[in-house]
């Protein structure tokens, strides 16, 4: 049986286009587009009519970095892909890619198995993996193919994290030149992770154990010294390349730098690094723990030139690395040892918010917001147009959005399953309404009526800028 639904009055934004339009809705994917008051819309009749007179009608959020359940440092991210697409819903996000890994020794079947079976019948909104390679060799290398095959067409290596994720330059050169014949986009931690180890052991040597020692140690030239490197590396594989989690005004500029060559280089951004600095990390009382994320919180200038990446498109994404641990009993590991902090911040419900926030301060244009956040990263992981645009075919993950509602972000008010917020306090302007995916309201006028199981897993092509 057909079921329909009428979107009228709001004002629709993608990143092409601003129109007063009515969007009719067919089982779960877009039907049509017509002005409001056209002809063509007044004809149209619908099970269900929402008014969205006064709001925006945006593409649901695409949020291409999340780390639920992922084990860290002895312990595991807090949120469940339950609880972490809950809250992904809550603010205007309806689909997730997340990170499936495997175990050094282990194939990367035996990973993406662990993580379907983590996610399947679980999440309230839909969800994609990349495949994280922690033990590139032969094998590992042939089923990069049958990964591609199967929808799982990007692969993260790591130059951090020794012992744990770290991929030597061998590793990961063999691993670009395997993504430049099959398709696969190769996504980059870029740190210098041998460095950084020698400059950890010397700080706890001098005693230097506080949480905002975690960002001195991570400098600002091994992001970009590693940037360098793997832009190098990719152009000697024939590989695209995506740096994720970008923080430094001198990794910009190496990704800039490689852009102006034409080389098919791509960055993406987080929000903690446009909203929060270094100033976070030196909170008294060891509660600067909670701002501990890799690459880490820089010192407040270098947010100036991530705005202008943003706006020049030297950057194309913003996704939050979503990645939470409690303060309590978590982070809390690494009290006298901010090595021993685990790594990550909870941001998947604060990303189209803060966005929607940089709009109201003139950062970005509306059209912007929707492109950073929604358009380009479903193309860059083929997903694009099922995934983050408003148009005949799209499936229905459409978010009514308020912008003239104020909130006041915190941990009392979250959804995500973490005991404090990075932007505890924080007013912002502009708030999520109704979220619909696939047609089907998750969010109804601030009410959840989602449930687990709804989203389904999406075969991603490979990505569309190549």
């Amino acid at each position: 049986m057909t079921t329909r639904t009428l979107i009228r009055g709001g004002l629709v934004i993608t990143a092409a286009d601003e129109l007063h339009a009515d969007v009719l809705i067919e089982d779960g994917r877009v039907a049509a587009l017509a002005a409001t008051g056209s002809a063509a819309a007044g004809s149209w009749t619908a099970d269900r009519t929402i008014d969205a007179t006064g709001k925006y009608v945006i593409p649901g959020g695409v949020d291409v970095h999340t780390h639920m359940e992922l084990p860290f440092g002895g312990t595991f991210a807090s949120d469940t892909f339950e609880t972490g697409t809950r809250a992904a819903a809550w603010g205007g996000t309806t689909t997730i890619v997340d990170f499936a890994v495997q175990s050094v020794g282990r194939s990367l079947r035996e990973g993406l198995d662990a993580w379907y079976a983590k996610a399947d019948g679980n999440c309230a909104v839909d969800y994609g993996f990349h495949m994280i390679l922690s033990d590139v060799n032969e094998h590992t290398l042939k089923e990069m193919d049958l990964l591609v095959e199967e929808g799982v067409s990007s692969f993260k290596l790591f130059m951090a994290y020794p012992g744990v994720f770290y991929s030597d330059d061998g590793q990961i050169l063999r691993a670009m030149q395997r993504g430049a014949a099959n398709g696969g986009l190769i996504m980059m931690h870029a740190e210098n992770g041998i460095a950084i180890d020698v400059l950890v052991e010397q700080a706890l040597a001098r005693g230097e154990t506080d949480p905002r020692h975690h960002g001195e140690v991570r400098k600002v030239l091994l992001e970009a010294e590693a940037t360098h490197r793997a832009i190098q590396l990719a152009r000697v594989a024939g590989s695209p390349l995506y740096v994720v989690h970008v923080s430094a005004e001198e990794a910009v500029a190496e990704l800039a730098a490689a852009r102006d060559k034409g080389l098919p280089v791509f960055g993406e951004t987080c929000p903690q690094y446009l909203f929060l600095s270094t100033d976070n990390l030196a909170e008294p009382d060891f509660q600067g723990a909670k701002y501990v994320c890799s690459t880490p919180l820089r010192p407040r200038e270098h947010q100036a030139a991530l705005w202008r990446g943003l706006r020049t498109n030297d950057l194309q994404v913003v996704s939050t690395d979503h990645c939470p641990f409690c303060f309590r009993g978590q982070k809390e590991l690494g009290r006298g040892d901010f090595s021993k902090i685990p790594n990550g911040l909870p941001g998947v419900e604060n990303r189209m918010d803060l966005l929607h926030q940089a709009v109201v301060d003139g950062h970005i244009s509306r059209r912007r917001w929707i492109e950073i956040a929604c358009a380009t990263p479903a193309r860059m992981f083929g997903m694009y147009p099922r995934k983050g645009t408003i148009a005949p075919g799209s499936d229905a993950d459409i978010v009514l959005y308020d912008p003239h509602a104020e909130q006041v972000i915190s941990a009392e008010t979250h959804h995500m399953n973490v005991d404090y917020s990075a932007y505890e306090g924080r007013r912002i302007t502009g708030r999520v309404e109704t979220v619909l995916s696939r047609g089907e309201p998750v969010v109804d006028a601030r009410q959840y009526t989602g449930r687990a199981g709804h989203g389904t897993f999406v075969h991603r092509s490979t990505c569309q800028y190549l």
